[in-house]
């Protein structure tokens, strides 16, 4: 496989390795709303990530970033030719003496890999980030990615046109490329992943549906002549029109009815009795369409079969235009059809996304002009883009992560998604400048959570918010002070987040933070006596102390101050100790 090779690669391959830990500490004067597991943080991103990696380490379902495209603007405000004072600063440090040969794209390439290495360790098995550049570095970073995240791992290169240049010399140039790889393909098969968003129109006839449903609670009847209504009044080349076939309601939303026959014939054929008649159903030519009369029993008990008047013809099938809760639907997982593409699209009103998206950049900037009252940022992303992505590759309670977080667009897509009714979806966002972080983003996302006025030539509106919220964050100092000692305002939960992710790769279990039990990973159990977490012990393990801490039956590894348990009592018990701190993993 080819790979790529640059000036001061070699300085960089593991200095993700060499990043200190730093603690986060949040400012609640720029945090917003009630705690929503969202967050924002302020800072050199290499630095922020290596200080997240304990808290969301294997966590993260999508990453999106947005990095510089190394253009030679230098009048921008990432300075897109990676010749900021910091950057240089950064790459001495990193590189040494090399950094004064390195070309543009050594600079850039430099800049980038320890912050992907980094960025792969937080995605889940079933992780995907996506990462925006043109045609300056879009080479470049395909072999980059090829080397971090592995060939097979890739999944497309989307092409964003964004519209044409009319004052372009030789071709109109207006797309934008995005790179999408998988954590692990492998593991995106075995759990037999199918991407899917909304038909156009789909997501409109859902939503009157939710209005209908909250306006007449359970009349099914009326809900069913209400949509009727309003399928019939709206404009004919509305694309919600074409999918007026989905006017019947039930408890799952609107349907229509579909073939109940196994797909291409030879299906299975057994006998389903007629809930009047009690005499064997019809069977279709083709065969049942569920492999087994279990399996028929279960979609009959969801209430998603219906029967003819008597057991003559067949029964049918309800497609919903919205997927049934899979938590209801398990049976799906097993269904032949979902193999067949079509099928499953015509079934619940889904197509698969192209790999061409049509957006004009324009609408980028008014929608965060509107926002923000001016044009605060150059070249924004558009939201609702990246919005479509997260709704297409994520599910409500997924983690987003962006590390070049900017004017926080990725952050308003994630909001944009509390639309739907219980999503819960979270976001980690960076960003390394403090004004920009400030004033732009966290100002952003204040206004889209909580709400927001505007002015057009109408007249004066106002945007309800979305709800949500956000954490504001900094970074404090690091764990560890220069001669290798924790330092004095480091609590307990930091240290215990930091010894159980450098101990086992793992963050720490929600809500063991305050507990000498940290966890246990691979059947061994991690213990911290640190900062009076056990009273009266001096953070020293001794046969008393040992004997009150909470109890465990495996290995242990525990870390303390001293111990006065001889090494063989120690063996006998199976248990590793480890010096407060010297022992401690300190990068």
């Amino acid at each position: 496989m080819p790979t790529l090779d640059w000036i001061g690669k070699k300085a960089v391959l593991n200095h993700h390795n060499e990043v200190p830990f730093h603690l986060l500490r949040c400012n609640p004067e720029l945090s917003v709303g009630e705690a929503s597991g969202n967050l924002l943080v302020q800072g050199d991103n290499l630095l922020a990530l290596k200080a997240l990696l304990p808290y969301y380490v294997g966590q993260v379902k999508c990453i999106y970033i947005d990095p510089p495209y190394n253009t030679g603007n230098e009048g921008w405000v990432y300075n897109d030719n990676v010749n900021s004072p910091e950057m240089r600063e950064w790459l001495g440090r990193a590189v040494g003496s090399e950094a004064e040969d390195l070309s543009r794209h050594d600079k850039w390439l430099c800049m980038m890999y320890p912050r992907l290495v980094l960025l792969k360790q937080f995605l889940r098995p079933d992780g995907v980030i996506l990462i925006s550049i043109d045609d300056f570095e879009a080479a470049t970073l395909k072999l980059l990615l090829d080397e971090i995240f592995g060939r097979p791992n890739f999944i497309a290169q989307l092409v964003w046109e964004k519209g044409r240049k009319n004052d372009a010399k030789f071709f109109s140039v207006g797309h934008e490329y995005m790179l999408v790889y998988a954590k692990s393909v492998e593991v995106l098969r075995n759990k037999k992943t199918v991407w899917r968003e909304p038909k156009p129109g789909a997501q409109e006839i859902w939503d009157e549906y939710l209005r209908l449903r909250e306006q007449f609670g359970d009349d099914d009847t009326t809900i069913e002549r209400a949509l009727g209504e309003w399928y019939k009044n709206l404009p004919n080349k509305h694309p919600s029109k074409a999918l007026s076939r989905y006017k019947h309601v039930d408890k799952y939303g609107p349907w229509r009815d579909r073939d109940i026959s196994w797909p291409g014939g030879n299906g299975p054929r057994y006998e389903v009795y007629h809930p009047i008649t009690g005499l064997p159903c019809k069977i279709p030519d083709g065969g049942w369409r569920f492999a087994t009369p279990e399996a028929m029993q279960k979609q009959i008990a969801l209430g998603v079969i219906e029967f003819r008047d008597d057991h003559t013809q067949p029964p049918f099938r309800k497609a919903h235009i919205h997927p049934i809760p899979e938590e209801l639907d398990d049976e799906q997982s097993n269904d032949p059809v979902i193999e067949n593409e079509q099928e499953v699209d015509d079934n619940i009103g889904l197509q698969v996304m192209p790999s061409v998206v049509y957006k004009q950049s324009q609408v980028a900037i008014k929608a965060l002009r509107r926002v923000m009252g001016d044009n605060v940022f150059e070249n924004p992303k558009d939201y609702e883009v990246i919005a479509r992505l997260i709704r297409y590759i994520t599910d409500p309670g997924d983690i987003i992560l962006d590390s070049f977080a900017g004017s926080g667009t990725t952050g308003h897509a994630v909001l944009d998604t509390y639309k739907s009714r219980g999503n819960n979806r979270r976001f980690i966002l960076i960003e390394m400048d403090n004004n920009i972080a400030r004033t732009i983003t966290a100002e952003r996302l204040k206004r889209i959570s909580s709400g927001y006025d505007w002015k057009d030539s109408k007249g004066y509106h106002h945007e309800k918010g979305l709800g949500g919220g956000f954490r504001f964050c900094e970074l404090g100092p690091t764990l560890f002070d220069a001669s290798g000692q924790i330092r004095n305002e480091v609590s307990f939960a930091d240290l215990s987040r930091h010894v159980f992710f450098t101990e086992t790769g793992q963050p720490l279990p929600a809500g063991e933070d305050e507990n000498a039990l940290l966890g246990a990973c691979n059947e061994t159990a991690v213990y911290l006596l640190y900062n009076g977490v056990m009273r009266d012990s001096g953070n020293v393990l001794t046969p008393q102390t040992l004997e009150a801490l909470p109890p465990y039956d495996g290995p242990k590894v525990i870390y303390a101050d001293g111990c006065k348990i001889g090494h063989e009592r120690l063996r006998e018990l199976n248990i590793t100790f480890k010096q407060i701190p010297y022992q401690i993993k300190v990068r």
